[in-house]
Parts: C-alpha cells; structure tokens; sequence
C-alpha cells in the first residue's frame, strides 16, 4: 500500500475503513475524470429452475467436485450441441 490514499489520506487499511463509515464516494466522484471499458457479453444471466430439479443438480455437482453453475452450464452446452447437430435426444 502506497503511503496515503489519494482521497482519505489514509496510510492503512483501518483508516480507509474509517473514513468511508463517516463520508460518501458521491461527494468524491467529479474529482477526476476516469475512463474505463466494459464488455457485456461478460453479464451472467439468471433462469428459474424447478426446486427439485436444483436439489439434484446441487447434489450431483457437489459429488463430482464441482460448483452448481460450472455442472449446470456443461449440461446445457452438452444439451445445445447435440441440438445443433441434429441429433435430437428426447
């Protein structure tokens, strides 16, 4: 850590802590112009999914060692290229 933040002055971690309990980032925000890039295509996206379907899918992501979103996702892209190449599993 740099000797002192920009904005608080502060020269620790608690001292940062502190000051932002008694100030808001609004008060600072036209301080300085800044620039930054985003890409959307990064967003996740949220679907409902029937509970007893997601109490299986948790169940069998954590017996394999991994987490509910990586299982979920390999199952739909498994699902979506079999579609695509015409072999329709019903």
């Amino acid at each position: 850590m740099s000797d002192k933040t920009l904005v608080s002055n502060a020269r620790n971690y608690r001292e940062i802590g502190e000051f932002w309990d008694t100030h808001d980032a609004t008060e600072y925000g036209s301080q300085e112009p800044v620039e930054f890039h985003m890409d959307i295509r990064l967003h996740h996206r949220y679907f409902a999914i029937d509970d007893e379907l997601c109490l299986k899918l948790r169940r069998i992501a954590e017996q394999r060692g991994i987490s509910e979103e990586t299982f979920l996702n390999s199952i739909v892209r498994e699902r979506i290229s079999q579609i695509e190449q015409g072999n329709r599993i019903e």
